[in-house]
């Protein structure tokens, strides 16, 4: 039995074996592209670029690593705001590192980076639909703490 140039010592066609490979390759390329629900969409980032202060590089030469883009570092920022999780574990979901992600979200809240979007927000929001600044509500609780906030010493729950 005579092999063709396409197979090889076990039998198995080469051709076929790097169309897998190249698939594989080139689907671990598109996950990496692929668009997420958690991604700030080009819209809004065009919003929000403006009002990013721009980066002054700490090194002394100016050299350094590269940093991470401030799109990447604000998708992790607003993955944490929606989840609700914790800044390293940002790491597992490969946005941005937990560290440069909560370390940026301070420099820009210090900056009032958030605080512009939120009032660019309102304003467009009074443009498009019209807010009643006249008429405002304001919702809140408070109860008394069921101990008065302290604990009662006197009656010990140890036995004897």
């Amino acid at each position: 039995m005579e092999k063709s140039d396409t197979s090889d010592s076990n039998g198995r066609c080469r051709m076929k074996n790097e169309r897998q490979r190249a698939g594989k390759r080139r689907r671990r390329s598109e996950t990496k592209r692929k668009p997420n629900r958690y991604r700030i969409s080009d819209a809004l980032w065009g919003k929000l670029k403006g009002l990013i202060p721009p980066r002054i590089n700490p090194h002394p030469r100016g050299g350094g690593r590269k940093p991470r883009s401030d799109r990447e570092v604000m998708d992790g920022i607003f993955f944490v705001l929606r989840t609700g999780c914790q800044w390293k574990a940002l790491d597992e979901t490969r946005i941005c590192s937990g560290s440069v992600a909560h370390a940026r979200f301070q420099k820009w809240v210090q900056a009032g980076v958030f605080l512009r979007f939120w009032q660019e927000g309102l304003h467009e929001y009074d443009d498009c639909k019209g807010i009643d600044w006249n008429w405002q509500s304001m919702d809140g609780a408070m109860t008394k703490a069921p101990l008065g906030g302290g604990k009662n010493w006197s009656q010990s729950n140890r036995p004897g």
